[in-house]
């Protein structure tokens, strides 16, 4: 497997430890927990020098999410919390609480917050504490990591485009994340030293899921990706549940996002 080193970032940023405890896999997926404790997020919640309140205007998006049918409280807390105008070029920020993808370089997008709150939450699918271990396909920018960091025990995100692993690398410098992992290399591979995952969420899209990610999930945990439909004009969401009786899938409504590729750049 083509796999840099598990990368030092974030247990070398200043005022943390000289490194972290690797995490030891289990036999099965973690299962939520009830503890109420979650990371902290070191930034103040206002944006500085961006002439609006950043907080306040996170709240009417978070608003919107509910209304439009994201019913989980703790993916409303995440999406409240992270403050997406830091994962934006600066000519964007006005535009970073809308429901809207937006360019990030090099071909890629930051999600909507929409589907970024609907594929967590099916990905949740009715857990009242956190996930366990989870690997994301495609870090892009950083801003649904972060958000997952929320929301797991663990973040393991995978980029094979090296132009947005050091872009999130950067962003994510503002935040203080010590489970999230950020890792350089081909997402169609998963990442093995990780497994086994609670779940697993995907940023790209492919003709259909990897049969390595079906294999480094938990038995009781999910897949949330977005594939190929038929004759691969268009895309749709699925839902792969991994039990103790076999794989099972579910297809529901169309989405949109850059195609899952294999290799590194």
């Amino acid at each position: 497997m083509n796999m840099k080193q598990r990368p030092s970032f974030p247990a070398r940023l200043e005022g943390l430890g000289q490194g972290s405890a690797p995490v030891k896999p289990a036999a099965t997926a973690s299962r939520p927990t009830t503890s109420s404790t979650r990371p902290s997020v070191s930034v103040p919640l206002q944006a500085h020098g961006l002439g609006l309140d950043s907080s306040r205007v996170r709240q009417r998006m978070v608003q919107k999410l509910a209304t439009d049918g994201v019913s989980d409280p703790q993916v409303l807390m995440a999406m409240g919390t992270v403050e997406r105008h830091r994962f934006v070029d600066s000519a964007l920020v006005n535009q970073a609480y809308e429901d809207t993808s937006l360019p990030i370089g090099l071909g890629q997008t930051i999600s909507k917050p929409g589907v970024v709150s609907r594929m967590i939450e099916l990905l949740r699918h009715g857990a009242s504490g956190k996930l366990g271990r989870v690997l994301e396909i495609g870090t892009g920018c950083g801003y649904q990591a972060a958000v997952l960091s929320l929301l797991a025990s663990e973040v393991y995100s995978i980029e094979r485009l090296k132009g947005l692993h050091e872009k999130a690398r950067e962003n994510l410098r503002h935040f203080r994340l010590p489970n999230v992992h950020l890792l350089f290399g081909d997402g169609m591979e998963g990442y093995a030293r990780g497994a086994p995952y609670a779940g697993i969420i995907a940023a790209a899209g492919g003709e259909s899921v990897p049969q390595a990610w079906i294999d480094q999930l938990a038995v009781g945990g999910r897949i949330v990706a977005p594939v190929a439909a038929s004759h691969g004009a268009k895309q749709a969401l699925m839902v792969i549940d991994k039990t103790d009786r076999g794989v099972s899938q579910t297809v529901l409504e169309a989405v949109h996002f850059v195609p899952l590729k294999s290799g590194i750049a």
